[in-house]
C-alpha cells in the first residue's frame, strides 16, 4: 500500500467516526457556513463540534504548517481529504476571511511572533476577522484610501471610514489598510495592520442589499488604537501586502463559481417535466444545464491545478483575475439557472413555502460578485496587459 493509499484509509476512517451526519447535508446558502469567532452565529448545534474536532487534528486549515494551527499535509494528501469529505458530502468545518486572505498573507509576511499570536486562533476559529479596504472614495483605486494611522510611540491612532466591510458587524479583529505617511506617492504610504474591533472607538453600520440581506458594512474609526507589534511588514509599504492579500481574495470570491450541483436546484428539476427517458423535457434548459455543469467541472479543475502550482511555489500572480472574472460570471449562470429551474416559484420572496426566498434572494445577491474583490472591467484590464501583454488604448 502507497503512503497515499495508507493516508487515504486513515482519513476516510477517521471522517465516518468524527463528521456527525448533520454535517453530512449540503449547505443552502454561504449564510449557512460556520465563521467562527467570539461569538459564532451557529445553523445548528454539531456545526461547534466538527469544527472543533477538525482544528483538533489540524484540517481546518490542512496546508498550513503544524506549528500555526494547520495540518501539514502536502498536495495528494490535501486532494485525498478534499476527495474523502466530498464523498461523504461532509460540510466545510469553518470559513473564514482570517483563513482565505490575512492567513496566508501573515504566512508570507508576518513575523514569528506575529504567526503564533493570530494564526493557530483563525485555524480554531476562535476569531473572526474582517478587511478594511475600500474606502467611500477608494475602491477600484484604492491606493487614494485617506484613512489616517497617527503615531503615538507603541501604537498609531486611527481614524477615518471604510465601506462594503464584509461581516464587520459580526467581527472580532480587522485587517485594516491606513494611511501613514502623506509625503510620497499614494502607495508609498500604506500600511497594513491589524487590531481589535471590541472598542468604543469603532462603530459598524450594515448596508441593506437589494437581496435584503446586510453583510456589508459601513466602518468608523474615531481614535481606534491598533499596537505597532501588529504592523505587518515595514511602515509604508502595506500596498504590496495588500496586492497579495487580493489575488486569494479573488480566489475566493471565484469559488463560488465552481459550486457542486446541488446548488443548482437538483432537487427540484423534477418540477420542471421530464421526458420518456427521464431527462428534462425542455431542452433548451436541460443543454443550458448540462454546459453550466461542464463548464463548472473545466473551472473547479482549473483552480485545483494553478492551487497545486501555487503551494508549488509560483504563485497565482494574474490567474485570480482571470478566475475572479469567470468564476464570478459562473456563480451569476448558476443562479439564473436556479430562477428557470424552479419556475414561478422562484418568485416568492418570504416564507416557508419559498424558503425565505432563498432562489430570488441569491440571484440578486450574485449581480454583486462582478463588484466585490474588484470589478470585472478591472479584472479584464489586469488581464489584457498581464496576460496577453495588450498595450493602453
Amino acid at each position: 500500500m502507497s503512503d497515499v493509499d495508507q493516508f487515504r484509509d486513515e482519513c476516510r476512517t477517521w471522517l465516518e467516526k468524527n463528521c456527525p451526519q448533520s454535517m453530512r447535508i449540503s449547505l443552502k446558502s454561504f449564510e449557512d457556513i460556520y465563521n467562527g469567532g467570539r461569538k459564532p452565529e451557529i445553523a445548528h448545534p454539531d456545526q461547534k463540534l466538527w469544527c472543533d474536532r477538525m482544528a483538533e487534528r489540524g484540517w481546518t486549515v490542512p496546508h498550513w504548517p503544524k506549528e500555526y494551527g494547520g495540518g501539514g499535509l502536502n498536495k495528494e494528501e490535501l486532494r485525498v481529504l478534499r476527495q474523502e469529505m466530498a464523498r461523504i458530502n461532509a460540510q466545510p468545518a469553518l470559513d473564514s476571511f482570517g483563513i482565505s486572505m490575512l492567513g496566508p498573507a501573515l504566512l508570507k509576511f508576518g513575523t514569528e511572533e506575529q504567526k503564533q499570536e493570530h494564526l493557530p486562533p483563525i485555524a480554531r476559529g476562535e476569531i473572526r476577522w474582517c478587511q478594511g479596504y475600500s474606502e467611500p472614495n477608494a475602491g477600484s483605486d484604492l491606493a487614494s484610501l485617506m484613512t489616517r494611522a497617527e503615531d503615538q510611540g507603541d501604537y498609531y491612532l486611527i481614524n477615518g471610514q471604510k465601506i462594503w466591510t464584509s461581516y464587520a458587524d459580526k467581527a472580532d479583529w480587522i485587517f485594516c489598510l491606513v494611511r501613514t505617511d502623506n509625503s510620497g506617492s499614494k502607495h508609498e504610504g500604506i500600511s497594513f495592520v491589524l487590531f481589535d474591533m471590541d472598542s468604543p472607538e469603532i462603530t459598524t453600520r450594515p448596508i441593506k442589499l437589494i437581496s435584503g440581506s446586510s453583510p456589508f458594512c459601513e466602518t468608523f474609526f474615531d481614535n481606534a488604537k491598533a499596537y505597532k507589534r501588529n504592523l505587518i511588514g515595514d511602515e509604508g509599504g502595506g500596498w504590496s501586502i495588500a496586492k497579495y492579500l487580493l489575488t486569494h481574495e479573488r480566489e475566493m470570491i471565484s469559488s463560488f463559481g465552481a459550486a457542486p450541483r446541488q446548488s443548482l436546484g437538483a432537487d427540484a428539476l423534477d418540477s420542471v417535466g421530464v421526458d420518456a427517458t427521464g431527462r428534462i423535457a425542455n431542452g433548451g434548459l436541460r443543454q443550458n444545464i448540462a454546459q453550466y455543469q461542464l463548464d463548472a467541472m473545466v473551472f473547479g479543475a482549473t483552480m485545483a491545478r494553478v492551487g497545486d502550482e501555487a503551494r508549488a511555489g509560483q504563485g497565482l500572480g494574474a490567474a485570480s483575475s482571470i478566475f475572479k472574472y469567470y468564476g464570478t460570471e459562473l456563480n451569476k449562470r448558476r443562479n439564473e439557472l436556479n430562477l428557470a429551474v424552479q419556475g414561478e416559484a422562484a418568485l416568492g420572496w418570504d416564507g416557508e413555502a419559498y424558503d425565505g426566498g432563498r432562489i430570488s434572494r441569491d440571484w440578486l445577491r450574485s449581480k454583486g460578485n462582478s463588484i466585490e474583490g474588484g470589478t470585472s472591467e478591472v479584472q479584464l484590464n489586469i488581464i489584457s496587459k498581464r496576460v496577453l501583454g495588450l498595450p493602453d488604448a
